[in-house]
Parts: structure tokens; C-alpha cells; sequence
């Protein structure tokens, strides 16, 4: 049973939580209504790739229990993010140069949650995400993470490129995913390290790649040539890893 404190119920509470820092998941609304507010609430489910669906009023009152809900309701994530400092942090607590993932804009909840958990096996201090224009820490990342978010923590941020120019003070390499990069074996990707992976269709943006410092490219021999990106980030997470425990410095 979903706990009561991931309910929002009402027009103005679901459009208020859609246009705020609220992690909302998906969005229930009453069969038949279409009203301004309504598709309001609707344009704005939409601009965030935020699921909605049309349920009948017996399933808004079973979701809502007492509550009035205006013919609209919404589950939001239950799961605090973490800020950029508490990701070097986990680091500095660990003795260990800094390893941070970053995503551009990946979509799919369920490949967010499997790049949390390779980031927890690979030995990755942390994974920041942007607010807007991707996955966050819905119940299907949770699950798809497989208790990873236990230990890795997650940061979300406004601006991904302004991110990696802050991490760099701090003295962190950027390393992105590109099939137009060089071979990941010809990189030396020891020491603060972050990789930072795209959407699962376009990629890493040019914008974000010009930041980076090197683009890695992964080996491929086969008759297709391109790979899931959560795969993809285990495979490069991986190759760092290995660098990092050669060079003594995992």
C-alpha cells in the first residue's frame, strides 16, 4: 500500500507540486473532465515527461481515501536527494579520489535506477541528475537500483554543465561516452574522475561533451553498434574501476 505522504489530491496541490522541487511519478485524473485547469495540469505532466492517466472517480476516491480531490491526484517519490558535497564527501570518508556519474537527460526510469546500481558495485561516490528533461527517483528507479540508493547517494542539479565547471575547482576529469571518442583502453581514466553518460537517444549533448575533457568510446565488434546506456555505463564504469585499483587508487 502506497503511504499517505506520497498522495497529493486537488487541482491546486498536483499543478503546485508540478511546478515545484516535488518528485511526482505519475498523475490520476477523473474520466470525462477536461476544463482549463485540467489540461493545465495536463501540459504540465507533459512538458515534464510525467505519466498521466485517466481513471474512473471510484479509483480517485480509493487513492485519496477521504480526501477531496477535484478529479485529480498524484504519487510523488518518497526518496530524499543529496547534494554535490555530500557525493565528495562519501569520497573524502573513504579515503578515495573522487568517482561521480552524471547523467544528461536519461529518460527511462528503469535504466536510472540500473546506473545507480552499477554505480554502487563499480565504487562510484555518487550520481547526479538534472531536474529537468529526465528520470528521478521514482518507485520504478527504486526498485530497478535494487537498494542501491541506500548507499549511493543522489544529487539533482539545475544545470549539468555548470555542475562539471564547479566539480573541475575541486579538480575532477571528465570523461563522456561518445561512439566518436577514442577507445576507452587508450584513456587513462585514474584519479577524481566523472563520467558522464546521455540520452538514451541523442546521446550526450554537444554543449555537455564540450566540457568534458576526454570522450571515451567502447570497443565493438558485431553486426549492431550501440548499447543500452545503462550497459553502456557499466562498461565504462567498470574499465574505471579497473584503472583505479591498478593505479592504487580506488
Amino acid at each position: 500500500m502506497r503511504d499517505e505522504s506520497s498522495i497529493i489530491a486537488g487541482r491546486n496541490s498536483v499543478l503546485s507540486a508540478l511546478r515545484s522541487e516535488t518528485e511526482v511519478e505519475k498523475v490520476f485524473i477523473q474520466e470525462g473532465l477536461n476544463d482549463g485547469p485540467i489540461q493545465t495540469i495536463i501540459k504540465e505532466a507533459k512538458k515534464q515527461n510525467i505519466i498521466f492517466q485517466m481513471v474512473k472517480k471510484e479509483r480517485l476516491d480509493q487513492i485519496c481515501g477521504e480526501r477531496k480531490h477535484q478529479g485529480v491526484a498524484a504519487y510523488t517519490a518518497s526518496f530524499a536527494y543529496a547534494e554535490v558535497s555530500d557525493i565528495l564527501e562519501n569520497a573524502a570518508k573513504k579515503n578515495e579520489a573522487p568517482f561521480i556519474i552524471i547523467l544528461d537527460e536519461i529518460e527511462d526510469p528503469h535504466n536510472l535506477g540500473a546506473i545507480i546500481r552499477t554505480a554502487n558495485i563499480c565504487g562510484a561516490h555518487g550520481v547526479i541528475i538534472p531536474k529537468h528533461r529526465a528520470a528521478g527517483l521514482t518507485s520504478s528507479a527504486f526498485k530497478a537500483a535494487s537498494g542501491a540508493l541506500s548507499y549511493t547517494p543522489v544529487a539533482k542539479v539545475t544545470n549539468i554543465k555548470n555542475t562539471i565547471e564547479d566539480l573541475k575547482k575541486e579538480g575532477l576529469w571528465f570523461v563522456c561516452a561518445d561512439m566518436g571518442g577514442e577507445s576507452m583502453y587508450d584513456l587513462n581514466l585514474t584519479g577524481p574522475i566523472g563520467l558522464v553518460m546521455g540520452n538514451e537517444g541523442s546521446g550526450v549533448s554537444p554543449l555537455i561533451r564540450k566540457s568534458c575533457d576526454m570522450v571515451a568510446a567502447i570497443p565493438m565488434k558485431g553486426d549492431i553498434d550501440s548499447l543500452n546506456v545503462s550497459v553502456a555505463t557499466g562498461v565504462l564504469s567498470y574499465e574505471i574501476l579497473r584503472q583505479r585499483m591498478n593505479a592504487g587508487n580506488r
